[in-house]
């Protein structure tokens, strides 16, 4: 008899094997997004359920979506992990019958439907609802701030093109001097500066003028389009402060409402914006009609405080503390 618990043989037959059932609990959350998946009409919700008359067939959307709604309750956001995680884990091997898409399937089935999984949060919310679990009459507002893909360096505000155009018409003027010298000196004394110098000095002065020219074309779309801002990885994304540790990131402005009693989301959405005192009556409506009561009371911070938003929840029937 050994001293520590030996697990099993991995090389061991088992006349029985074990069902790949067993390997999920009765209570494990993964049924519970299977059942309700089952529960949806696809259809009716927006996702394309008919497959292609030719070519490979596809993966279904509700495998797919079974796939999205595991990986946000568990907080894997990437495809990349999602596509690792059905060949490993588990739960998501009982939940998708050992099936493994790529992770570009995964990412298209989430721009494409877009539209169609707002719809199931609200079917969501729906269903709690008639489960008696948004009986609260009292919500809580706040918003948290996302980072996005776009950089820093790929973000333009007006200032930041002036200080841009700015810095480079003075490299511009230096670089033009350097050659304007370069010309007296041989007009005064005949000798030439090193090729390699001269070279140099012509190609900074060629890129120079290509980004002045990529700065004033983002200033004309800014003129055309009347925006305040630019982001050219992310389009939606906005420069916008956040705390103390971290003074401003390019990203967006999640506006989040959560009902007292369970604390489950009732409404969301993305703002572009990087403050908050102009949602306030925004999310109080959309939690009062998600909850279907007449009456709520919302709780939000200083942030929200605007005489404009707080009678507007009042004329709502929103009493805001």
């Amino acid at each position: 008899m050994g001293q520590f618990i030996e697990g099993i043989d991995r090389h061991q037959a088992m006349l029985l094997p074990e069902c790949l059932d067993d390997y999920v609990g009765e209570d494990s959350a993964v049924r519970a997004i299977d059942a309700f998946v089952d529960m949806l009409s696809l259809a009716e919700l927006g996702f394309q359920v008919l497959p292609a008359a030719t070519g490979r067939p596809g993966y279904h959307p509700g495998l797919m979506l079974r796939i999205y709604l595991y990986g946000y309750l568990n907080q894997i956001q990437s495809s990349r992990r999602l596509e690792r995680e059905c060949g490993r884990n588990l739960e998501l091997i009982w939940l998708t019958g050992r099936l493994k898409p790529d992770f570009k399937t995964i990412a298209d089935f989430r721009k494409d439907n877009g539209a169609a999984i707002r719809k199931v949060c609200q079917q969501y919310v729906a269903l709690c609802r008639n489960m008696d679990l948004l009986d609260s009459d009292v919500v809580a507002i706040d918003g948290s701030r996302f980072k996005a893909l776009n950089a820093k360096a790929k973000n333009y505000t007006r200032g930041k093109l002036r200080q841009k155009l700015g810095e480079i018409d003075k490299a511009i003027e230096r670089y033009l001097g350097e050659l304007d010298r370069a010309a007296e000196v041989f007009e005064q004394t005949g000798t030439v500066l090193p090729e390699a110098r001269m070279e140099r000095t012509h190609r900074k002065l060629e890129h120079l003028q290509k980004e002045a020219a990529r700065y004033r074309s983002i200033e004309q779309r800014m003129d055309e389009t009347g925006e305040t801002q630019v982001s050219l990885s992310d389009p939606d994304a906005r420069s916008m402060a956040t705390t103390a540790r971290m003074h401003r990131i390019v990203g967006y402005n999640v506006q989040t409402v959560v009902e007292a009693d369970h604390h489950l989301i009732v409404a969301h959405e993305v703002t572009m914006l990087g403050f908050d005192r102009d949602a306030l009556s925004m999310m109080a409506v959309a939690a009062r009609d998600a909850m279907a009561l007449a009456q709520i009371e919302a709780i939000a911070d200083k942030g929200y405080y605007k005489s404009e938003e707080i009678l507007a929840c009042a004329q709502g029937g929103i009493s805001v503390v």
